[in-house]
């Protein structure tokens, strides 16, 4: 072989090794799967405003959307590499533990019994737990209220929500569960039930979207914190992920956000919470 083919031959493998010990190769850990595929598969709410909702003409927008696109992007991930996929309240853990996606980021609760199946990053954003009611019922000021008149209290299964105003406000009230959000928003309209509890950035997005018939109480009684949920044992991708939130709290980029998914409901926008290390 001629010399000047040698060295090029040389120049390109020596490139390749080079490409390769930059990629982790292991499509297990979301770190790796970005960096070997740039892809990700995210679970995002559908029928959230304001954090997770899929239009008719199919984008995504909110919040949480905003944050899944930031994280991915850090990770080497553009908008095109994203697959978002739907992450109901009842099947979240699933997503992850099965290798359905990769990242769940959708008003997930940092809860210690979560914690025992999956890892989350976090928090990102702290919410207080209220409820909707109907603009002209006045029967409810607050939790403890709904303990009257056979109440009917509506939230979606495999949340924290409903249950907690049971156990420490309203041990009368009838619970009613649905699979998503906007199956108890449909309730409440159609007075099947008579309040709506779940967290407040939540249920103000349902608000601005029917400000004529539907309110929220504004006495918020929990702190929930959201985390963006893994699956357990990887702790790399974990830290990349932390440190791609954290620079989105520090450039602006989180607040900018907020306010342009839900700054027009209303809302009061809180500070950034201290993201755990």
């Amino acid at each position: 072989m001629a010399l000047a083919p040698l060295r090029a031959l040389v120049v390109a493998c020596s490139a390749a090794l080079v490409l390769a010990s930059c990629s982790t190769g292991d499509d297990t850990t979301v770190a790796g799967k970005a960096d070997s595929s740039n892809e990700l598969t995210i679970a995002v709410a559908y029928d959230q405003p304001g954090l997770g909702v899929r239009r008719l003409d199919g984008a995504y927008r909110g919040f949480d959307v905003d944050v899944a696109r930031y994280v991915a992007k850090e990770l080497g991930v553009e908008e095109s590499g994203i697959t978002f996929t739907e992450a109901t309240p009842s099947e979240r853990e699933k997503l992850l533990t099965s290798g359905a996606a990769d990242l769940v980021v959708s008003s997930y609760s940092i809860t210690d019994k979560r914690k025992e199946v999956i890892d989350f990053v976090g928090p990102y954003f702290v919410a207080g737990q209220d409820l909707l009611v109907r603009l002209t019922d006045e029967r409810i000021t607050g939790p403890e209220s709904l303990n009257s008149g056979n109440l009917k209290l509506c939230s979606v299964a495999n949340t924290t929500s409903a249950q907690y105003v049971k156990d420490q406000f309203a041990q009368s009230v009838q619970l009613v569960e649905y699979p998503n959000f906007s199956d108890c928003v449909t309730a409440l309209l159609a007075e099947q039930v008579d309040a709506m509890t779940t967290d407040d950035v939540i249920l103000a997005g349902y608000a601005a979207q029917n400000p004529e018939l539907l309110r929220v109480v504004n006495r918020p009684f929990s702190k929930e914190e959201y985390g963006i949920g893994m699956r357990k044992g990887d702790p790399t991708s974990r830290a990349k992920v932390t440190a791609a939130v954290r620079k989105m709290i520090d450039t602006g980029e989180w607040r900018k956000s907020l306010e342009a998914n839900v700054g027009a409901s209303g809302y009061a926008i809180p500070d950034p919470p201290e993201l755990a290390s």
